[in-house]
């Protein structure tokens, strides 16, 4: 990912339109009249051979004969002419290009297509290019519309990006009607450079930018998009709408923008672990901004509904039980509150119908009575028109009860002119107003999921109960002799045998090739027994009777085994039979059969699955699924997004599950995905849950074809980092990357510091780091930044060092901190050691750290691993070191602390 140079997309001192025209209605014509009706300040520099001048600008021949070198081009000249004008301006110098052009998928010439031609062209100018196929830009603080959209955009706080090209003038004409103003306002087209992760990233930083919108179609680069959205979502609202949902769709979108949509349930999973709200439609989109806008912050999703009409009230209703909120309940001194100030025909519940009659002031009195409701997470305010009460002065005697209350407020005056003014009133009191109350109640629940995302992003999981290190190499040897085999499908002997390298229990089985050897095995088992076949063709046993439970006795699994012989000979008669599987009978009759799997996205890639199993899953239907690698807390989550949950937790004399290893066989599912990339796809169904623990019945496990290896959208914890070492004094090292299990044993590592420690390491003294603040620390994202803390023997933190890297991989900055009573043992030279060796693996050119000028234990330090000293611009009592990683000394090696 790399926001270089995106500066001279979104704030260029000169724009040249190559393709500038006088003709009415054209590409060329139409960028020319927005960029001057925009009033852009630099600038604006025509290229036409045919002209002299367009929209009587003076207009130059060739990109050789302008007098300036633009900041940005847009080009809007015929496919094959891309290229070339794309090197002219790289050599020229020009950092930026708006391609909007159509048709480069057709060849260049035999080995490329036009596109790529263009890509050539660009790359060693590190020229950023925003298209090809896109509409353009516009940034209304720049006064910048460099685009051929029929209007400009008001100046907002909005940042809306954007693959399809109509819809960015369809929601340009919708915003502009509404009022609603952008910072920035970006077109992708077919995203060959510059993709949705470049303007995230860059739109992160950006100070103008309070809200990001994406409208996505399919991404391209998973990994790079969830890193950037994530980091992103830590600091602002990021709310995507995604088309494609269906499969219908989803193919018109697959030749809309040449690139797979993915399944939209893995989709929904990868927005909610990045931190990205899900909207399903454009007013959607908006009224979630404007409700985190103008709402303060959500706690739940408990709601209180003050109406003076009984249908918008149960309308409400039916919209928060569908999103999965909940009324708030009325406490009884609430009730005699409202007793006091209603009429007797009120409602005397939630919602509270305070009568159409309702004047302003019966408003004001019924607010009063509910808004400190304790067991209420929000308020809704509903107005229908009525003859007998004016609309307007309830909306104004609302405004200023509700202007600086506590509580997130929404409202919903219904009606047309009478509702548009009220409406208003409202709005300009601060508070978020819709058109109807089931919108309302969606900004609501949009609102609290976003805060629930929030901490999500933020929580921190719970340890794994049980540690658990994969026999890899038993794995391996598995799937390495099923494709010397010439398969891809793993019996379910084998399967289980790779479940068991990773400490999944499973019911113990038996291969054999006859009913007679079937018979002999189950004896050497114990009865009962369950007999299986064994066939590469058959992927769903019971389907054509492969599968007899409960057999008491050898002659019954012998017919047993013979009759399935016979059956399949009927059913399937080209089916290979490879012999049987006779495996224990697991007794366990209050357990739950259950579904865990994985699967691949063709964009996310990996997926867990869980849900309820057994025969019927496809009817049952009842699944969730997440991206992998997944943590106690994640596990907990998905668990929770299912229907058997319910039953699993246990209702009358049936005692709840051992949710701790069901959630623990979860982790161990989604690290299969992590160290074994060949498996496809992996089903343990059932795997049988009760309180007493989970063991799998049946396992199938598929691999991809030679050569495919599936990654994960994001980075697993990277285990090949792990290294241990011995210090005097101290003992055993484990150096590793954190983890965010470790954020108790940071804060104790926090509390062993002495006060000049603190200040060193954070230019202050701090009493305590907020919870948010800490998790920051611990909850790495390992693609951008990196943590590795030194534990001792104990288990207890000694040190820490960290990195965090710019998206260009140019520069790092770093810091670091060893336990203040262990300081002269080497831990802080060992764990610096291993930081620059992993930044410059990683090709990072520049290490850097700012550090108090005081502070001459860690300058004396730093110049000792080849830290150069820089004075700070404007702080004479720091100094700023920096290493050149790619051309550093081995000085380092002989540092110590």
């Amino acid at each position: 990912m790399t926001t270089r140079n995106l500066e001279s997309l979104f704030a260029p001192s000169s724009v040249a339109v190559i393709g500038a025209s006088d003709r009415a209605k054209s590409v060329g014509a139409t960028v020319m009249r927005n960029l001057l009706a925009g009033g852009f300040q630099g600038p604006v520099l025509p290229v036409n051979p045919k002209h002299h001048a367009v929209a009587g600008v003076l207009c130059y021949g060739s990109i050789a004969d302008l007098p300036v070198t633009p900041d940005l081009a847009v080009i809007c000249t015929p496919p094959a002419t891309v290229p070339g004008l794309i090197g002219e301006l790289g050599a020229r110098g020009t950092k930026g290009a708006v391609v909007l052009t159509a048709g480069l998928g057709n060849a260049a010439s035999e080995d490329r297509t036009m596109a790529q031609a263009m890509l050539d062209a660009a790359r060693p100018h590190l020229l950023r290019i925003l298209g090809p196929n896109c509409v353009g830009l516009i940034v209304p603080s720049q006064s910048l519309n460099a685009s051929f959209a029929p209007g400009s955009a008001k100046a907002g706080s909005i940042a809306f990006v954007s693959q399809s090209g109509a819809l960015c003038t369809a929601v340009l004409d919708w915003a502009t009607a509404r009022g609603i103003g952008f910072s920035r306002f970006v077109s992708l087209g077919d995203s060959l450079d510059v993709d949705f992760g470049d303007v995230i990233d860059d739109l992160a930083s950006d100070p103008a930018t309070k809200s990001i919108l994406l409208y996505i179609e399919s991404i391209r680069h998973a990994r790079k998009f969830l890193s950037a959205a994530r980091a992103a979502a830590r600091n602002k609202p990021v709310v995507a709408i995604k088309s494609g949902r269906v499969s219908e769709a989803a193919q018109a979108a697959l030749s809309h923008t040449g690139a797979l949509a993915g399944a939209d349930d893995v989709f929904e999973a990868a927005m909610a672990r990045a931190g990205v709200l899900r909207a399903y439609d454009f007013e959607e989109l908006f009224s979630v901004v404007e409700t985190l806008a103008r709402s303060r912050r959500v706690t739940g999703n408990r709601l209180t509904i003050v109406t003076n009409g009984g249908g918008p009230g149960v309308m409400a209703v039916d919209a928060l039980i569908a999103g999965g909120g909940r009324l708030a309940e009325l406490e009884p001194e609430t009730v005699s509150a409202l007793d006091a100030v209603l009429p007797a025909t009120w409602s005397r519940g939630n919602p509270v119908d305070i009568i159409g009659d309702a004047p302003p002031d019966r408003y004001v009195k019924a607010l009063e009575a509910v808004i400190a409701v304790p067991d209420s997470d929000g308020l809704l305010v509903v107005n229908a028109p009525t003859a007998i009460a004016n609309s307007l002065d309830a909306a104004s005697a609302v405004a200023d009860k509700l202007a600086s209350a506590r509580k997130p407020i929404v409202t919903s005056w219904l009606g047309g002119h009478g509702a548009d003014r009220a409406g208003q009133v409202l709005s300009d009191k601060g508070l978020a107003t819709y058109d109807t109350p089931e919108s309302a109640v969606r900004g609501f629940l949009h609102a609290a999921r976003h805060t629930e995302l929030q901490q999500l992003l933020l929580e921190t999981p719970a340890d794994i109960p049980e540690a658990f290190t994969p026999d890899i190499d038993a794995a391996r040897a598995v799937i390495d002799a099923v494709r010397a085999d010439g398969r891809t499908l793993l019996t379910e002997p084998e399967a289980k045998v790779v479940l068991e390298a990773f400490t999944i229990p499973v019911v113990a089985s038996r291969r054999v090739l006859t009913p007679g050897e079937a018979a002999t095995m189950a004896k050497a088992l114990g009865f009962p027994v369950a007999v299986k076949i064994l066939s590469p063709d058959i992927t769903h046993k019971s389907d054509v009777g492969g599968v007899v439970l409960d057999l008491k006795d050898a002659y019954a699994v012998r017919g047993a085994a013979e009759e399935m012989q016979e059956r399949i000979a009927q059913l399937v008669p080209n089916a290979r039979l490879d012999g049987f599987t006779v495996q224990e009978m697991a007794r366990r009759p209050r357990g739950y059969q259950l579904i865990l799997g994985l699967g691949q996205d063709p964009i996310f890639g990996p997926f867990v699955l869980f849900g309820e199993g057994g025969g019927a899953v496809e009817v049952i239907a009842d699944r969730a699924v997440a991206l992998p690698p997944i943590n106690m807390k994640l596990a907990a989550e998905l668990v929770q997004r299912t229907r058997v949950v319910r039953r699993l937790e246990g209702y009358r004399d049936q005692p709840p599950v051992d949710f701790d290893a069901l959630y623990l066989t979860l982790i161990k599912v989604a690290q299969i995905a992590v160290d074994l990339p060949e498996v496809e796809e992996l089903d343990i169904n059932p795997l049988l849950v009760d309180k007493d623990g989970v063991i799998a019945l049946d396992a199938r496990i598929g691999l991809a074809r030679a050569g495919v290896a599936h990654s994960p959208a994001i980075r697993p914890y990277p285990r090949e980092l792990e290294e241990t070492a011995v210090f005097d004094g101290v003992g055993d090292v484990l150096f590793r990357p954190i983890r965010p299990e470790d954020e108790e044993h940071h804060y104790a590592f926090i509390n062993m510091l002495t006060p000049e420690d603190i200040r060193f390491r954070f230019f202050g003294q701090i009493k305590q780091l907020p919870h948010s603040q800490m998790a920051r620390l611990t909850q790495v994202d390992y693609d951008r930044e990196m943590a590795f803390v030194a534990i001792g023997p104990e288990g207890d933190t000694l040190g820490v060092v960290r990195t965090i890297t710019d998206p260009d991989n140019e520069m790092t900055e770093f810091a670091i901190v060893v336990r203040s009573d262990l300081k002269g043992r080497g831990l802080g030279a060992a764990l610096m050691r291993k930081m620059i060796r992993y930044c410059r693996a990683r090709g990072t050119a520049h290490m850097a750290g700012e550090v108090l000028r005081e502070n001459r234990r860690m300058r004396d330090f730093t110049a000792g691993l080849g830290f150069e000293e820089h004075n700070v611009p404007d702080d004479p009592n720091a100094v700023r070191v920096v290493l050149d990683l790619q051309t550093a000394s081995s000085a380092m090696a002989e540092a110590s602390d």
